[in-house]
């Protein structure tokens, strides 16, 4: 049996851009010639997207592009935040952002669809599952088209906000995305904040004023004082303003001229339910199977 080496296994991966362990793999069982293990790896690396790709993608990153009066944001998911910092990872969330700024998709599937390079986004998404070994998905991605103007923020790769606003200066719109993905209120106004937080909410609320045992038309005003100060908190215009506390968003954009006309705020995994692994549960079960067989 060859012996392998590290320099072997090297030379492998970089062929292949296969993992470390399936390239060592792939050698032992060639025997140490290297094109036969490229084969074996090329027919694994198939078998193992379709494996990796019913595996929960919680981590992941957020992209941003805007040209012109045209941007985008798009969340793309993978299992591990090793995955994040991938070169390969990046660059594919970066491009599909891109894509949806000039391509304008429907949805996820319109964009899967698209060409890109010589394959389709969905192709060289099942490639990069082969190569990374881990699965990835395009969550959701929202595009803007504007007459005003268009700034973006992102938080590191994790937090992605794109503001569509009207104004003379540039820098409110950057200080505008920049405090929502510090704040993240869920609306625009008080008016849009969506009815089922203010249901969720008012419940709440009416649950800490009964345990007060005050008259009934008492526990009724507090129960719309709660509300209240929650449509505030969770509002962009009503909120203070980060750069300068002693006004709120809206006060701050007054005084420079400038309009808010709508915004978008991506958190990564937001929503999405980890894997928790048991590992003594697994355990337990191979020991199971173990004295079955």
């Amino acid at each position: 049996m060859a012996v392998i080496t590290a320099a072997m296994v090297g030379e492998l991966r970089a062929l292949t851009d296969a993992p470390m362990m399936e390239c060592k793999k792939a050698l032992t069982e060639a025997d140490g010639d290297p094109v036969k293990a490229e084969e074996i790896l090329r027919v694994k690396l198939g078998s193992k997207a379709s494996k990796a790709a019913t595996r929960v993608t919680a981590e992941g990153v957020v992209a941003a592009y805007v040209s012109g009066n045209v941007g985008a944001l798009i969340e793309v998911n993978c299992e591990t935040d090793f995955v994040t910092k991938n070169d390969d990872f990046l660059g594919f969330a970066n491009t599909l952002v891109k894509l949806v700024a000039d391509k304008n998709p429907a949805d996820v599937a319109a964009l899967s669809a698209l060409p890109l390079d010589d394959k389709t986004v969905e192709e060289t998404r099942a490639a990069l599952i082969g190569r990374i070994g881990e699965n990835m998905s395009i969550r959701r991605f929202v595009r803007f088209e504007t007459t005003g103007k268009l700034a973006s923020y992102l938080h590191g790769t994790r937090i992605g906000v794109m503001v569509d606003f009207e104004g003379a200066d540039e820098q409110v719109g950057k200080d505008v995305a920049m405090h929502i993905a510090a704040m993240k209120p869920v609306a625009l106004s008080s008016d849009n904040v969506p009815a089922d937080l203010i249901a969720k909410e008012r419940s709440v609320a009416e649950l800490k004023a009964a345990e007060s045992n005050k008259p009934a038309d008492i526990i009724a005003k507090m129960i719309e004082g709660s509300v209240q100060k929650y449509l505030k908190e969770v509002s962009l215009l009503n909120q203070s303003f980060v750069k300068n506390d002693k006004q709120t968003v809206e006060q701050m954009l007054k005084e420079t001229k400038s309009t808010v006309k709508s915004f978008t705020m991506f958190v990564v995994g937001e929503g999405i339910e980890k894997k928790q692994d048991d590992f003594a549960a697994e355990v337990a079960a191979q020991v199971a199977a173990a004295k079955q067989a």
